[in-house]
């Protein structure tokens, strides 16, 4: 018996890929993240190919209500480096939140997903929004 490995094709996973909307509110950040980058990676669906970019499109509502577990809200700090010297910048959790809590999400799914060329591609379709307004509540209506 001949065994063949089938490969999705490009164009049949980009006219499949579907719209998830999720809601952040009361959900804790990392679990929602992991559900995030499998979703836009594409392994929940039956042809999954590590070499293929078959995710879907996530759209997530009320980013500023998501729950963290722990002393997270005291210990937790974001890091960012200019390249220069003295350059290292550090930002409270908190403060994060306030500033912007969406680049909260979109950093903690950025990092669960694989360091390859498809990471940039995949978070092209993440959409954050603070609250409850989107412009997809059109197409959500349709689904």
């Amino acid at each position: 018996m001949i065994q063949r490995t089938t490969l999705p094709k490009v164009d049949v996973m980009e006219k499949s890929r579907q719209w998830h909307f999720l809601d952040a509110s009361n959900q804790v950040l990392g679990r929602l993240a992991s559900k995030i980058a499998v979703l836009l990676a594409g392994k929940h669906k039956r042809d999954f190919a590590p070499q293929t970019d078959c995710g879907d499109f996530v759209v997530v509502t009320n980013i500023d209500k998501v729950k963290i577990t722990g002393n997270k809200a005291e210990d937790k700090f974001y890091f960012r480096h200019s390249g220069y010297a003295g350059g290292a910048k550090t930002i409270p959790y908190k403060r994060q939140m306030e500033q912007d809590s969406t680049r909260v999400l979109e950093l903690a799914v950025y990092r669960m997903l694989d360091n390859n060329k498809m990471r940039a591609k995949r978070m092209k379709r993440l959409r954050l929004f603070k609250g409850e307004q989107t412009q997809f509540k059109a197409s959500k209506a349709a689904k």
